[in-house]
């Protein structure tokens, strides 16, 4: 019987290499052809090869990108809204549409049913789709929803003296903001519920450091509310260093000292009449302890089905926060006796009164079926918004939407990708990366077997200044895509000159800072959907926007009614130029990630930024003598990395000489090998190598072009598990959600990322066992990656 059992799963191992490496020997014989000039001739596939990326990035357009934004920024969405239903709705219709998808009733699934499982699943099932599909995942997380926030200054009998007015003012000249200045109130996510009465403390901008020199001036906050403005640290960070001071609640307002030079007092006049911030600004947010875990606060590592047993949460905090405008603080201050003083000499009552229930949101979901089954590529952006969002995140959106429309009209020319590109528009990112969190601990065991990367897209444009993040893994495919998309407003130049932009002062060719300690490729951190991909599945991730990052840059009305379309057109993207490099950018990206041969990740690039991290470690804990070891072991994983990236060559150049033999050139015009590594994408009318990998009407196959490709798809296999060697089922101390231990969320900032974050609080505690324990930590997973990737 085992015998028999054996001789039977071995002939079924023997028919799934069949199907899936019959196409080598197909591709053989059409090229064959094609030398004989039976098909067609050399020139004609070097010619057609370059005209897919010219022909892809010629899609995107400022007309569409500008009539979408008006769209999808006309009014409020917020998670879980009907208006958020309905654009899901509408990303799914456009999906299918631009993707050629019939329209089917059922393509709405509750997370968790066997439809949703299944839409996913089958994207790599022996059973696989084979055509474009989208579908709708709902899922079922605790939300808001704002009943009462007040503001109000007391007498001595308790009796209110002074309300602030909390609703942005709105003016008609921005027709969207006017309207819906009273649709969305000024509050906070997973804010505590409550209502709380003491004087008012100004505490500069919440850090710990602020609160400390408090504390050292002998200021008492226990009992009092205290006040910061906006910068530096994440809101959740301000609050939890509130209530650790013993604070009872904490207002949150946007700084007008902090606007750089474009500001009413330098003579600009305010928005809508011009480019300075509107002092009724609100920046509403989140203010949980989203660097605990992120996602669904009451089911944390878990997806929120509607039928999920809920956990009492552990990441939201015990006060209640309000944001409020730079002109209520003035105000708060003044009537509450603040002015010149740390303190106010009133009393001051803050309510915030909120329902929380679980509630739907909407993912909406697209695939194109690639010709190899088990490697995907993932990208999307948020959908939602705090208002109407132009750039947060509905330029994001848009960006995302040029890019679904130009794999669309290459699907049109008989094109299909090598690898699946699953598209995403992720729902409730506002309330803590909600939607994605969600997917990503639904779907994790299947994302770490096949994503290939995630590229990420939230703001693409609100500023001159392109800034890029990413895994050092995808360093080189960011930056020489970047080198092939023209810069978006000054000739001449590319995307990757774009970083060291500066203020609209600087407009034209002056707008170009050539300091040579511009800002490159950051570390991502906790900011955008990509957190779940990296911070806790180890998957490639980048994420990309143009901001305002000198003092020369005009305000961003961030989370405010003002991020409108109106301010778009005028100051954020004029011409919508950003929102279509972005577009281009992440679609390239996508491209060549999808159909070159050879995946574009440098492990390589990953083992060597390891060195820098560790320094910057050392150097800020002065910690050089106990990490020598762990430097010994990043040795070990650059050379093993240097291997496989030696080895994804040879086997590249083995696989070509296998199928052309003599005619390595012809070969070179059907893959594009170029001498950057990268390699440029099938040709999209006549990829035959591609076309034929699931194929399983032929009955044999060339054995020696077969293991060819075993040793092509054997070193991928090696850089994708690449990032994935930086993962502990234990995870980070405390915060065990992250597991991954070279980057995470600062304890600190919350936002931002930092290296060997495990490992960096160890050192901050001053506890040498802590230290050492982290350091193995790290030894045990390096040691164990160079392992895997010699094997």
């Amino acid at each position: 019987m085992r015998t028999e059992k054996r001789q039977e799963n071995y002939e079924k191992d023997q028919r799934h290499l069949r199907d899936r490496f019959l196409c080598l020997t197909v591709g053989l014989i059409i090229i064959g052809f094609c030398l004989s000039g039976l098909l067609t001739t050399s020139s004609d596939f070097a010619n057609r090869r370059t005209e897919i990326e010219p022909f892809f990035l010629s899609i995107p357009s400022r007309d569409t990108a500008r009539d979408f934004s008006k769209e999808f920024s006309k009014m409020p969405h917020t998670p879980g809204s009907p208006r958020d239903a309905t654009l899901a709705k509408r990303v799914l219709q456009l999906f299918q549409e631009e993707l050629g998808i019939s329209p089917t009733a059922a393509s709405i699934f509750p997370a968790g049913s066997p439809e949703s499982r299944n839409a996913t699943l089958r994207l790599t099932a022996k059973d696989r789709v084979s055509q474009p599909t989208a579908w709708i995942d709902v899922y079922y997380p605790d939300l808001d929803t704002p009943k009462q926030q007040d503001v109000e200054v007391l007498d001595q009998y308790g009796q209110t003296t002074w309300a602030a007015n909390l609703n942005e003012e709105g003016d008609p000249l921005d027709e969207d903001a006017y309207h819906s200045r009273n649709d969305v109130p000024t509050w906070h996510y997973y804010s505590a519920d409550g209502m709380v009465e003491g004087k008012l403390v100004y505490v500069n901008y919440g850090t710990k450091q602020d609160f400390e020199a408090l504390l050292s001036a002998g200021v008492n906050l226990t009992g009092k509310i205290a006040l910061a403005r906006y910068g530096e640290v994440y809101r959740g960070i301000k609050v939890e260093n509130a209530q650790s001071s013993g604070a009872i609640g904490l207002l949150m307002y946007t700084d007008i000292r902090d606007d750089g030079r474009v500001t009413a007092q330098n003579g600009y006049a305010i928005y809508p009449h011009g480019p300075a911030r509107n002092p009724s600004s609100v920046q509403r947010g989140s203010a949980h302890m989203l660097y605990i875990y992120p996602g669904d606060i009451s089911t944390p590592g878990y997806p929120a089905y509607q039928n999920a047993s809920r956990q009492e949460p552990s990441n939201v905090l015990s006060i209640p926060s309000i944001p409020i405008s730079w002109k209520t603080a003035q105000a708060l201050m003044e009537e509450s006796g603040m002015f010149n003083d740390s303190i106010s000499r009133k009393l001051v009552r803050l309510i915030n009164r909120v329902d929380r229930a679980p509630a739907p949101i909407w993912n909406t979901m697209a695939a194109i079926p690639g010709h190899i089954k088990d490697e995907v590529v993932v990208l999307g952006c948020h959908r939602d918004a705090w208002v109407l969002g132009a750039a947060d995140p509905v330029s994001g959106t848009v960006s995302l939407l040029e890019v679904v429309r130009a794999f669309g009209a290459l699907l049109r020319t008989g094109w299909k990708p090598l690898r699946t590109i699953l598209f995403t528009s992720w729902d409730a990112e506002e309330a803590g990366l909600v939607g994605s969190t969600e997917y990503g601990e639904d779907f994790g065991e299947w994302l770490s077997r096949y994503a290939v990367a995630y590229l990420n897209v939230d703001i693409s444009a609100a500023g001159p200044r392109w800034l890029i993040y990413g895994t050092p893994s995808l360093s080189d495919l960011i930056q020489r895509t970047a080198q092939d998309i023209p810069h978006p407003t000054v000739k001449g130049k590319t995307l990757w000159d774009a970083r060291h932009d500066r203020g609209f002062e600087y407009d034209s060719v002056e707008a170009l800072d050539s300091r040579p300690n511009a800002t490159d490729i950051q570390m991502l951190g906790l900011g955008s959907d990509h957190a779940v991909f990296l911070l806790r599945l180890g998957i490639a991730a980048s994420d990309q926007m143009f901001k305002g990052v000198t003092e020369f840059d005009i305000p961003y009305h961030y989370h405010s009614i003002y991020d409108s379309h109106r301010w778009m057109q005028i100051y954020g993207d004029p011409g919508f130029h950003r929102h279509i490099a972005v577009a281009r950018h992440l679609g390239l990206m996508t491209l060549r990630l999808a159909d070159s041969l050879i995946l574009p990740l440098n492990a390589s690039r990953g083992a060597s930024a390891l060195d820098n991290y560790l320094t910057s470690v050392e150097t800020k804990f002065n910690a050089s003598r106990n990490l020598h070891v762990l430097r010994q072991s990043i040795a070990r994983l650059q050379a093993a990395s240097a291997e496989l990236e030696e080895e994804k060559n040879e086997s590249r150049l083995n696989f070509f000489d296998t199928i052309v033999g003599k005619s390595p050139s012809f070969s070179s015009r059907i893959f594009g090998a170029t001498s950057s590594g990268l390699y440029r994408p099938y040709n999209p009318y006549s990829g035959w190598l591609g076309q034929f990998v699931s194929q399983t009407s032929l009955k044999w196959f060339e054995e020696e072009i077969r293991q060819a490709y075993i040793r092509v798809a054997n070193a991928n296999k090696k850089s994708m598990i690449f990032d994935r060697g930086f993962l502990s089922d234990e995870g980070l101390p405390e915060r065990p959600w992250f597991k991954n231990l070279i980057v995470g969320p600062d304890r600190e900032q919350g936002y931002e990322g930092t290296p060997f974050p495990a490992l960096a609080e160890a050192l901050q505690s001053g506890n040498s066992n802590r230290v050492e324990y982290e350091t193995q930590r790290l030894m045990n997973l390096l040691e164990g990656l160079t392992v895997k990737l010699r094997s």
